[in-house]
């Protein structure tokens, strides 16, 4: 598990590989992650919006971008935590992702970002 706090706000990710299948006459892999956001900070906040950077083996970058996580805004309460999960496709079954969350406080009504950290994508086959 990886783990990172941002303003009070702790991200952790833990990863898992789904399989690989032909898509488009190419071998694909399928990563799973889960994501849980706690807050540790003493005022509500809400996640507006999520930035990815996606990058396999082979050099690939992906950038992923838009409202929310899975169609959600959660609103977290000091204490509070949401998880959820996703997962990504690579041409490769190695990979990484990082990136971070937009967010508001509604206390001071200020806009913050929240690291994502780093985390590894590997099927374990591939394993040396």
């Amino acid at each position: 598990m990886v783990q990172q706090v941002t303003s009070g706000i702790k991200i952790s990710v833990e990863t898992s590989f789904e399989g690989s299948f032909y898509k488009n006459h190419k071998m694909t892999f399928a990563f799973g992650y889960q994501i849980t956001i706690e807050n540790q900070s003493k005022d509500s906040v809400q996640l507006t919006s999520r930035f990815w950077r996606i990058k396999d083996a082979l050099n690939n970058t992906e950038i992923v971008q838009g409202e929310g996580v899975i169609g959600q805004k959660p609103v977290l309460k000091p204490g509070e935590s949401h998880t959820y999960t996703s997962g990504c496709l690579l041409n490769s079954p190695f990979g990484s992702m990082r990136g971070y969350y937009n967010m508001i406080n509604f206390t001071s009504s200020k806009k913050f970002k929240v690291s994502i950290p780093s985390f590894k994508l590997s099927a374990p086959f591939a394993l040396n």
